[in-house]
C-alpha cells in the first residue's frame, strides 16, 4: 500500500514537471544555399548523388577495395566504438529518470551489554539485517530529461561523425587506388619516352658514322634521355607509396595487399557526367553538417540541465527491512521497519549555478557558430571541387591537342633529318617538346582523377548501404 502511494505521488510530480531552459529549434541554413551550384559545368548533372559513387568507374577491383576499407579500416572502428560509448551514456541518462532501488543485507556476530539484552536472550548471538530502499527524483524542472536530451544529441553526433569517417575512408581508398594507377600510367609514358629517345640516339649515332652528325648531337639527345630516365624511380616510388597507403586504408599490412590492387596501369576515367544534385540535398546529406546540428541540440539541452540547478531538487524515498537473529526471523516473523519521506536540496548561493548557465549558453553559441561555419565550408568545398574539375577537363583538352601537334612535329622532324633537311638540334627540340607534352597529358589525367575524388568527397556520399 505504501509503495503504491509512493508511485502515485512520484507520477503526479512527474506530470507536473516543466523542463527548464530553451526548447531546441533546428537552425535554418541560408536560402541561397539550397539552389543549384554556382560552379556547375557540362561535366556534371543535377541528378541525385549516387551513394556508392566509386561504382561509376566500373572497376570491380576498386569496388572490392572500398568494401574492404569500410569493413576493416581502423579509423572507422574507432568511430564505431565512440558511438557505443555515447549510447552507453544515453542508457545511463534514461536510467536516471527511473526509480532507483537498492538491496542491503548484513550479518554479524557479537556480544551485547547486559543493559541492552532482552530478558531470556543470550548475550552473544547473531544479528541479521536485510532491507530494500527505493528513491525517485521528481524531475520537476527537467534536469534529468534535459540530460537525456543532451545525451541523445551526443549519440546523433557520434553517429554522424562515424559516417563522416566513412566518407573520408571511401574517398581516400579511391584516391590511393587512382594514384597507384595513374603513377603506373605515367611510369609507362616515361619508359616509352626513354625508348623513343634511345631510338633517336641510335639514329644519330648512325648518322654520325657517315659524317652527318657530331658527338655533340648524340650528347644532347643522350642528356635528354637520361633526364627522362631519372623520372622513372620517382614514379615507381609514388606508385609504391599509393599501394602502401591503400593497404593501410583497407586494414592490411603492405605485404597482405592483393596483387590485383596494383594491376591497373591506366588512370581511372569516367564515361559519364558526375551526378551532383543541388545545395539542399548536399546540406541534408553531409554527415559533418548533421554532426554539427546534433551537437547544437545537445548544447541547447545542457542549458536546461544547468538552469534546473537554480531550482529545488526533490527526491522521494521509501525503505523497509527487518532485523533478526537468523535469516528465518528476517524473512519470517521478525520485526519489520519502514520509512517514507522526501528530501529537498536547494542551493542557498545561486552564483555557481548561474555561472554554469552562462557557460552552457556560451557553449550553445559556439555550437551554432560551428554549425553555420560547417554549412559554409561544405558549400565552399563543393563549389571549389566543381570548379577545379571543370577547369581540369578544359586543361586536359588543350594538352591533348598540344600532344597531338607535338607528335606530328616530331614525326616530321625525324623524316626531315633522315633526308638531311634539318640538323639534330632541331630534332632534339621536337623530341623534347613531344616528351613534355606526353608527360603533361599523363599528369593532367592523374589530376582529373584526383579532382573527381575531391568532388565526390565534398558531395558527402559514400557510407549509405546500397
Amino acid at each position: 500500500m505504501t509503495y503504491r502511494i509512493f508511485l502515485a505521488t512520484a507520477s503526479a510530480l512527474a506530470l507536473a514537471a516543466c523542463a527548464a531552459g530553451p526548447n531546441y529549434v533546428a537552425p535554418t541554413p541560408p536560402q541561397t544555399a539550397a539552389g543549384t551550384f554556382v560552379a556547375a559545368n557540362p561535366a556534371v548533372t543535377a541528378a541525385p548523388v549516387q551513394g556508392d559513387w566509386w561504382r561509376l568507374y566500373n572497376d570491380p577491383v576498386l569496388d572490392s577495395l572500398v568494401a574492404d576499407a569500410l569493413a576493416a579500416n581502423t579509423d572507422i572502428r574507432v568511430a564505431v566504438a565512440r558511438i557505443e560509448k555515447a549510447r552507453a551514456v544515453l542508457r545511463g541518462a534514461k536510467a536516471n529518470q527511473l526509480p532507483q532501488a537498492s538491496l542491503s543485507a548484513g550479518a554479524n556476530y557479537g556480544r551485547l551489554p547486559a543493559a541492552q539484552r532482552l530478558p531470556g536472550a543470550p548475550r552473544e548471538d547473531w544479528q541479521v539485517d536485510a532491507g530494500l530502499s527505493v528513491s525517485y527524483e521528481a524531475d520537476l524542472f527537467g534536469r534529468l530529461s534535459r540530460g537525456t536530451e543532451a545525451a541523445r544529441g551526443d549519440v546523433g553526433a557520434a553517429e554522424a561523425d562515424a559516417d563522416a569517417v566513412r566518407v573520408i575512408v571511401a574517398a581516400e581508398t579511391a584516391r590511393a587506388y587512382a594514384d597507384a594507377a595513374s603513377s603506373a600510367e605515367r611510369l609507362g609514358v616515361a619508359e616509352h619516352i626513354v625508348k623513343l629517345l634511345d631510338q633517336s640516339i641510335d639514329l644519330t649515332e648512325r648518322r654520325r658514322g657517315v659524317g652527318l652528325a657530331t658527338r655533340l648531337d648524340t650528347a644532347r639527345i643522350g642528356a635528354l634521355r637520361n633526364q627522362r630516365q631519372a623520372e622513372v624511380p620517382a614514379l615507381q616510388a609514388a606508385r609504391d607509396a599509393a599501394l602502401f597507403r591503400l593497404a593501410t586504408l583497407t586494414g592490411r599490412t603492405p605485404a597482405d595487399l592483393p596483387a590485383v590492387a596494383g594491376a591497373r596501369s591506366t588512370t581511372l576515367r569516367l564515361g559519364q557526367p558526375i551526378p551532383v544534385g543541388d545545395g539542399a540535398a548536399l546540406l541534408a546529406r553531409r554527415p559533418d553538417i548533421r554532426a554539427a546540428e546534433r551537437r547544437l541540440a545537445a548544447a541547447t539541452a545542457r542549458i536546461g540541465v544547468a538552469t534546473a540547478d537554480l531550482y529545488p531538487r526533490i527526491t522521494l524515498g521509501v525503505s523497509g527491512g527487518s532485523t533478526g537473529t537468523d535469516f528465518g526471523d528476517v524473512f519470517g516473523a521478525g520485526p519489520l521497519r519502514w520509512l517514507l519521506g522526501g528530501l529537498i536540496n536547494w542551493a542557498v548561493n545561486p552564483g555557481p549555478a548561474r555561472a554554469r548557465v552562462a557557460g552552457a549558453e556560451a557553449d550553445s553559441k559556439v555550437a551554432l557558430a560551428t554549425f553555420d561555419g560547417t554549412v559554409l565550408n561544405a558549400l565552399q568545398e563543393t563549389e571549389t571541387a566543381l570548379s577545379a574539375y571543370g577547369h581540369a577537363l578544359g586543361r586536359r583538352t588543350a594538352l591533348q591537342a598540344a600532344r597531338n601537334e607535338a607528335e606530328a612535329a616530331v614525326n616530321i622532324a625525324r623524316a626531315r633529318q633522315r633526308e638531311g633537311d634539318i640538323d639534330s638540334l632541331a630534332l632534339l627540340d621536337a623530341e623534347r617538346t613531344f616528351a613534355d607534352a606526353e608527360a603533361d597529358l599523363a599528369q593532367a589525367d592523374a589530376f582529373i582523377a584526383e579532382t573527381q575524388v575531391d568532388l565526390f568527397r565534398a558531395l558527402g556520399g559514400g557510407w549509405q548501404k546500397s
